[in-house]
């Protein structure tokens, strides 16, 4: 059991779960031993007392200590949405580095059995009172923001939900944060942020017009980290990307959502039989096979992006925004033939009439993220990635409900 997880006892806090348990009678003891200073003391001598009696924590086994981690080690890192899709392979990625990981989730579209053992807080950004008591109970280090709305034609029918997680629960985070004097955060932020392309491959200086109020509030959030880094010091790093594909090679975790809106789940779905046959909206776009062309990225190459963002952070690197992509992007017509190789089955489709305001192609280039953070994509070609997500599927046909 990590020391954070040992200060749930000493105030309210939302739901806690970990797979590391300590045995009853030192829980007791401990219990025993802070319960005085969340009655009398103040957050920061609570937090001073803490830190003074790392020894006790030692006692119980801890695997870094809230002393350790104050010089320098094993810094815990609080990952929210961590139990979704993309947040979930981050997750992942960073215990395999040897990280330290918290998790905060609100469970509208995570799932608890994709936390790969680490410890879990069940919450809402959108009740400040959650988020706060997580920066009170645990000695948090940095923070990487997963927890977000990401349908874009729903965020059109529903934009107060959007502005609503997006935006006004995002800045009770940044606000936590600045109350616990935590100042670096990684944002997975999204191209959608850019609008309708003006040129391709898309680049970080691309003109920022969103189209649809997701990609607004991600701007937004993506102007407030500015100005909370020259008002607070509070450094961010923002990730823009399309298409988070593909699942952990391992086959354990990957994509489950409800409803299911991502066109390589979608294929495979019709392929197996499990969803109804696919419509590709229109067949007359200025690519060469007529169908729209999109920007795919592996999730754990994702994964990889983030902690190397955070890695130059904790350097003592500037702010900074970055575009992740493959460079080329994939036709629609593209993914359903892979998924028709790599599964050996067929996918049903047909042609229906095209979507007001798809544009015909949509890349981003990677370039800077390539020469600043040394991000070198392992799952960069189409049929690698839909091998990773076919895996995950045959495995779990009914997504995690589904064992």
């Amino acid at each position: 059991m990590r020391a954070s997880v040992l200060a749930q006892w000493a105030v309210p806090s939302p739901c806690f779960h970990s797979t590391n348990l300590i045995p009853t009678a030192e829980v007791l003891h401990f219990r025993m031993l802070l319960m005085p200073l969340t009655e009398a003391a103040s957050e920061r001598t609570w937090r001073q007392i803490v830190r003074k009696r790392a020894g006790v924590l030692r006692s119980l086994g801890q695997k870094a200590t809230l002393a350790e981690r104050a010089r320098g080690r094993r810094d815990l890192i609080l990952i929210t949405g961590g139990l979704g899709y993309v947040g979930s392979h981050a997750v992942r990625y960073l215990l395999e580095q040897g990280r330290e990981v918290l998790l905060f989730d609100n469970l509208v579209y995570g799932h608890e059995a994709a936390s790969s053992g680490a410890p879990y807080v069940i919450g809402d950004l959108n009740n400040p009172q959650d988020i706060r008591a997580v920066f009170r109970q645990h000695d948090i280090d940095s923070v990487m923001h997963f927890a977000a709305f990401a349908a874009v034609g729903e965020s059109v029918e529903e934009p107060k939900k959007y502005f609503d997680n997006n935006v006004r629960a995002g800045l009770n985070l940044l606000d936590a944060m600045l109350e616990a004097d935590v100042k670096r955060l990684v944002f997975s932020s999204t191209c959608a942020i850019f609008g309708e392309p003006v040129e391709i491959p898309m680049t970080e200086d691309h003109p920022r017009n969103p189209t649809n109020p997701y990609g607004e509030s991600k701007l937004f959030f993506e102007k407030a980290l500015k100005w909370y880094d020259g008002a607070y010091g509070l450094k961010a790093m923002c990730l823009r990307y399309f298409n988070a594909a593909g699942a952990h090679p391992s086959g354990e975790i990957g994509e489950d959502h409800d409803p299911e809106r991502h066109l390589i789940p979608l294929v495979i779905g019709a392929a197996t039989g499990l969803r109804p046959a696919l419509t590709v909206f229109g067949d007359d776009y200025p690519t060469p096979d007529g169908t729209c062309i999109r920007d795919y990225i592996h999730v754990s190459d994702l994964a990889q992006a983030h902690l190397l963002a955070l890695e130059k952070l904790e350097q003592g690197g500037p702010s900074g925004a970055y575009n992740l992509g493959n460079g080329h992007g994939y036709s629609v017509l593209e993914v359903i033939k892979t998924v028709e190789n790599v599964t050996g089955l067929e996918a049903p489709y047909s042609f229906g009439e095209r979507r007001a305001g798809d544009p015909a192609r949509l890349v981003g280039s990677s370039q800077k993220a390539f020469d600043e953070l040394g991000w070198k994509p392992q799952f960069a070609d189409l049929r690698t990635i839909v091998a990773t997500a076919w895996k995950w599927h045959k495995a779990h046909p009914h997504g995690y409900g589904n064992g």
